[in-house]
């Protein structure tokens, strides 16, 4: 499966990578957002996650 020539795995990968470092960024308070958005990408961040590794797991 791919968007362009580009796998959607990989892309997602790329995705969470850029959540994880927003979520420990605005953890830390290195960035200051509101709570609901910091919770917002949160959620975003589990349900790029879980597509990833399901992905991931079918394309095996």
């Amino acid at each position: 499966m791919t968007i362009g020539g580009v796998s959607i795995i990989l892309l997602l990968g790329i995705l969470n990578f850029l959540l994880i470092l927003f979520q420990l960024s605005t953890g830390l308070h290195w960035f200051k957002v509101p709570f609901g958005f910091h919770r917002k990408t949160g959620v975003t961040l589990l349900i790029c996650a879980t597509l990833h590794g399901l992905l991931a797991f079918l394309a095996s």
